[in-house]
């Protein structure tokens, strides 16, 4: 099988190069340092399999193992870690495997061995599986939003697309999309205003039944006819529309920042 590692210490990448030397029928394609990076050769090298650490900086394995399951093609994951506190989560993003460091030869045998009696058609079914089908519970929802994403991710004809939660100013949804509108322009995405809102709860808020805000880029508000208010953003030409129920909770938080 075509294997990427992901790890930022490189003699981890190392040790787990010459663990599938010494089994071998597998080939390693490629390494990254950093979940940003693993997404970017994921796209280029198509790999069968992900070897994948979860605390890296920037973007750690669990947020670019929830990107890397919205490919048309995603490859199996398995976690390699060295913290034994992320497995439920890191099985909530569908992984195939979960390797405690020091990752001993026959449990990555194993784990390859799960991985290789997928084949792409059940990896996308297990892919297009929804979070929300999958048991809840009080620490799920905790670690959810402890685990918020820096960044949102959809697939367009560029391939998958990664737009840093610093840059985004809204999300206006509309029917059944939502409309992510950033810095660098907008895009559509699958999730809801309201999973949105949990995640990001602490950041954007609620103007609309139909909006959420950048609370920190928020420029002012504008009345509009007839009676109506409207919010300027920083960084885009788009301005939500405040509800008359969210005005005054509004204006108080923007005192308050």
């Amino acid at each position: 099988m075509k294997i990427l590692i992901v790890d930022d210490e490189k003699l981890a990448r190392d040790r787990l190069a010459r663990m599938l030397e010494k089994e071998g029928g597998h080939t390693v394609v490629g390494e990254a340092a950093d979940g940003r990076s693993a997404i970017d050769q994921v796209s280029q090298l198509q790999p069968e399999v992900v070897l994948l650490d979860i605390r890296m900086p920037g973007m750690d394995g669990l947020e670019a193992a929830r990107h890397l399951m919205k490919l048309d093609n995603p490859p199996a994951i398995i976690f390699c870690t060295a913290y034994g506190e992320h497995a439920l989560e890191a099985f909530q993003t569908h992984a195939v495997g979960y390797l405690l460091k020091p990752v001993k030869a026959e449990q990555l045998a194993v784990a390859l061995a799960s991985a290789a009696r997928l084949n792409r058609a059940q990896l996308q079914q297990i892919a297009a599986i929804p979070a929300e089908s999958e048991p809840a519970t009080g620490s799920v929802a905790t670690m959810q939003r402890a685990a918020a994403r820096q960044h949102i991710s959809a697939r367009t004809r560029h391939g998958l697309e990664l737009v840093p939660i610093a840059d985004v100013r809204c999300f206006l949804a509309d029917h059944k999309y939502v409309t992510v509108y950033h810095t660098k322009g907008e895009l559509l995405i699958d999730d809801t205003l309201k999973d949105l809102e949990e995640e990001f709860g602490d950041r954007f808020v609620r103007v609309h039944r139909n909006a959420l805000i950048s609370l920190p880029h928020v420029e002012g508000m504008v009345r509009v006819p007839p009676g109506h208010y409207c919010i300027k953003l920083q960084g885009t030409a788009v301005k939500p529309v405040i509800s008359r129920r969210h005005v005054t909770d509004l204006r108080n938080q923007l005192k308050m920042l």
